[in-house]
């Protein structure tokens, strides 16, 4: 599939797909014509790469994690060292460190916000 096709089966721009290309997070091949051609596991792929993103990792890390994802053959784990699982398990750590304190900030926001609506209420 083209670039354009990926990026509106995914929903990610082609600038993002030109970039994850160019970390080599993402492979093409190229056309006659010198068009990206993307398999159709490349969905699986960029949207593996958001989540990623998405959780805070940086490019050199999700580069380092990708050939232990299942979004090819089906095959996971088979590129994992000790070391990657003790950086993915302190990233871990520091994404459920976040989650903790949006929670903790939520909940001041439902205090305030609970006793804002009490004095509209009363009065």
């Amino acid at each position: 599939m083209r670039i354009g096709e990926l990026a509106g089966r995914t929903g990610v721009s082609v600038r993002s797909l030109r970039y994850y290309e160019e970390q080599g997070l993402l492979l093409s091949e190229r056309t006659a014509g010198g068009h990206r051609d993307y398999a159709e596991w490349a969905i699986d792929r960029v949207i593996h790469i958001q989540e990623l993103f998405a959780a805070g990792l940086s490019s050199k890390k999700i580069f380092q994690l990708l050939p232990c994802m299942r979004d090819i053959d089906g095959g996971a784990n088979e590129f994992a060292t000790p070391e990657l699982v003790e950086e993915l398990a302190g990233e871990r750590d520091r994404i459920n460190g976040t989650i903790a304190d949006l929670i903790r900030s939520r909940d001041v926001l439902d205090e305030v916000i609970t006793r804002a609506a009490e004095r509209f209420t009363t009065a």
